[in-house]
């Protein structure tokens, strides 16, 4: 299948602030669907990010800037709301103020999947998912095996971008096209590409599948294992690379549309940076890091503008380097009935 592009992208993903309040039942509105993943991050403080899906349930908690397993924590993000989510802390201390501490901010990053899940055996291990085949986002849950193997992921075109966590202590790894597939990143590290035949078997993602090795990382035996996938859809989002050239009149990466959201990786040893258009402006974008427990930081001035992005420092344009990147849209630059979206 072909994905048409995508008018409204805020039906699919969005990014929500909301400010903590240290009570139960704190539910948080304005997402514009009921979301399937939701990533979210202290914006004030050095608390960790988390990471609660739909698949795997309410409650149940991943942290991209920490190899552990999941856990479950009820005063936590306790259910997924028709236009957002409900979070819960009753001050029992360990990782609370990871979602709800009273008049701390928080940023908040949201996608739809299917609103319920099938059982997929496209590949040779069976797996259960929530795919969204408009938006192109997928969430794949299977029980690793520690042997090579192949997993249906739903979407019917190949993801650019893959995630995967393992329910151990395990680093979270990335899959991306512009790296290749005989390659990886870590997600909770600030690692550069590493080569291993083990983890994708030296395959790229197919329509139906994405092929896992006997690392322990991607396929843990008798372990849930968890992946998030993601394939390009013209006007919404977009996988790729680009090679600075150290100026402030920076490199113009072309995306197609006018970007709300921004995850940027250097190929080498740094940190993952995060920029999303409801946290700061133009001329200083507030960053967290994708890796680190830190709180927010101001100072990247990129122009996000109609059809991608311009960047305007050195940091993440280092002349001669290559950075991966995974963006989100605030509107395309021309819409599926052909008029400009800027025109609106």
């Amino acid at each position: 299948m072909a994905y048409t592009t995508i008018d409204k992208p805020s039906d699919y993903f969005n990014t929500v602030l909301y400010t903590g309040n240290g009570s139960n039942g704190h539910a948080i509105t304005g997402v514009g669907f009921q979301p399937d993943l939701v990533w979210g991050k202290s914006r004030s403080g050095a608390t960790d990010h988390y990471w609660v899906d739909a698949v795997r349930g309410a409650t149940k908690v991943l942290r991209s800037n920490f190899n552990g397993a999941e856990y479950t924590q009820a005063d936590s993000l306790v259910s997924f709301d028709t236009d957002g989510f409900t979070l819960d802390d009753d001050n029992s201390g360990g990782a609370s103020g990871n979602f709800n501490t009273n008049a701390v901010t928080y940023a908040s990053w949201n996608w739809l999947g299917a609103n319920g899940t099938a059982s997929n055996s496209d590949g040779s291990i069976t797996s259960t998912v929530s795919a969204n085949t408009t938006s192109g986002f997928s969430i794949v849950q299977w029980t690793g095996t520690g042997a090579n193997g192949t997993i249906g992921h739903g979407l019917g075109v190949a993801p650019s971008m893959i995630i995967v966590k393992a329910n151990a202590v395990k680093d979270w790894m990335v899959g991306h096209d512009s790296i290749g597939w005989t390659k990886y990143l870590n997600l909770n590290t600030t690692s550069a590409p590493s080569t291993a035949s083990t983890v994708w078997q030296d395959t790229a993602p197919t329509s139906l599948l994405f092929s896992v090795g006997s690392s322990t990382d991607v396929n843990t035996s008798s372990t849930s294992m968890i992946a998030y996938c993601f394939a390009e859809v013209k006007g919404f989002s977009k996988f790729g690379s680009y090679v600075g050239n150290g100026s402030t009149d920076g490199r113009f990466v072309y995306t197609g549309f006018k970007p709300a959201w921004l995850l940027i990786k250097r190929n080498a040893v740094e940190s993952w940076i995060l920029v999303d258009n409801k946290r700061g402006s133009q001329a200083s974008w507030n960053y967290l890091l994708a890796n680190t427990s830190g709180s927010e930081v101001a100072a990247l001035p990129y122009d996000f503008l109609s059809n991608g992005i311009k960047f305007r420092t050195a940091s993440q344009n280092e002349s001669g380097v290559t950075y991966y990147y995974m963006c989100f849209a605030e509107n395309p630059f021309v819409t599926s009935t052909g008029i400009p979206a800027t025109a609106r």
